[in-house]
């Protein structure tokens, strides 16, 4: 059961106002949702020290009441400090949702099941609904899972991020299990949520499974794959598309070196490793880590070797200039993933698989919408660029 469902359950026997109690989570949801936006739009989370020289920062909140069908709630509409953020949270919580299937709706969406749901609606609203009455008024939802899974995609991709993250799903009991997520960016710069699945843990072999779907479902092309170095993921998003370049996480790199180093020494070298992945070009890039590894393959060894075995590591910079620094980590997808793990939070686990997938499902769906016309950083400029690269990879030999 969700920590909300318990909340409502408590606050239904305790004969507390429930339209109380929604006030609170919508406030809380929409306000997560306008930070979040935010972080999105300047592409650095708070605090995060990539912010110091982005060129726009933060610039705290101003506060608006919107009317809701549960009672007023106060927005914290964030703002940047050069004022072109424009927020497009608040504008779908204006509509009025005062019928009961709705309320089922927007419940089921949240991963809550039909038992549940029955139960709530009988102690809320004076009558019983059966789970499976309730079953039939949400099979929309469930719709909406298989027609994710299912809907045709985009031909042509400049580059696909492959991520996991790990929720909690009762099955007989309850464990940790791996959400595998792609997530993509067309030539034109859009970015979208292609496809998740879930599976007991993370493996080259399931993201193969994923590519070849996507595959069936329309993608021909893709320029770029960034990984966080799984091992075998290489292998796998070429043996589908073997015409497309790799790029392994330069953070995730970093982080592995500076496992291997002494505490006195990870400042020094995490600047000299920065000043090998910040280089102009390709052969700068690699000028610059020959002399890193043989400045340190005495002292650490291990270092040397990690990094001579990690292949396609400047792979990025053969990429127009402009959006580099989008492609040379996962940072786009574990940006995401942070988003969603925020969100589910709120819940103390998954009761079954087909509840996680309503809920991600939601949650991606939203996300898809919210870009669905925004062009991301850099991308404005470099369309041709892509498409003369597409061209060029792709042209029939």
């Amino acid at each position: 059961m969700t920590n909300f469902t318990t909340r409502l359950l408590s606050a239904v026997a305790a004969g507390q106002n429930i339209d109380e109690l929604f006030c609170k989570e919508l406030e809380s949801a929409v306000n997560e949702l306008l930070k979040t936006e935010l972080t999105v739009f300047l592409d650095y989370e708070k605090y995060d020290p990539i912010g110091y020289n982005s060129g726009n920062s933060r610039n705290g909140y101003y506060s608006r009441s919107l009317k809701t069908k549960y009672g007023e709630i106060q927005a914290q509409i964030p703002r940047d400090r050069n004022g072109e953020f424009n927020q497009q949270t608040v504008s779908p919580y204006k509509r009025q949702t005062s019928d009961l299937e709705t309320t089922v709706l927007q419940l089921y969406s949240k991963g809550i099941t039909t038992a549940e749901i029955a139960d709530l609606i009988e102690k809320m609203y004076g009558h019983a609904y059966t789970p499976a009455t309730i079953s039939n008024m949400t099979r929309l939802v469930q719709e909406n899972v298989r027609q994710f899974h299912e809907r045709p995609l985009n031909k042509r991709y400049a580059v696909i991020f492959c991520d996991a993250t790990y929720l909690n799903v009762r099955r007989d009991s309850v464990s940790k299990e791996a959400l595998h997520i792609l997530l993509g960016i067309t030539p034109e710069g859009y970015k979208e949520i292609i496809s998740f699945r879930l599976y007991p843990s993370e493996s080259s072999e399931n993201y193969r499974e994923m590519l070849r779907d996507i595959k069936d479902r329309g993608v021909e092309e893709v320029l770029l794959f960034v990984s966080d170095g799984l091992r075998g993921l290489t292998e796998s998003c070429l043996s589908v598309f073997p015409k497309a370049y790799y790029q392994p996480c330069w953070v995730h790199i970093q982080r592995n070196v500076l496992r291997l180093v002494r505490a006195k020494d990870k400042a020094e070298i995490a600047a000299q490793l920065r000043e090998v992945y910040q280089s102009s070009t390709v052969e700068n890039a690699q000028l610059l880590l020959e002399k890193f590894i043989n400045d340190v393959s005495q002292k650490y060894p291990k270092v040397t070797a990690l990094l001579e075995r990690t292949e396609y590591l400047f792979t990025f910079l053969r990429f127009p200039k402009s959006i580099q620094r989008s492609i040379y980590s996962t940072n786009i997808v574990e940006g995401y993933n942070k988003q969603l793990k925020k969100q589910t939070k709120r819940k103390e686990q998954f009761p079954n698989e087909d509840s996680l997938e309503r809920f991600v499902c939601d949650h991606m769906i939203q996300y898809n919408l919210r870009f669905s016309n925004r062009i991301h950083k850099g991308f404005n400029l470099v369309q041709a660029e892509l498409n003369e690269m597409f061209d060029f990879q792709y042209r029939k030999d």
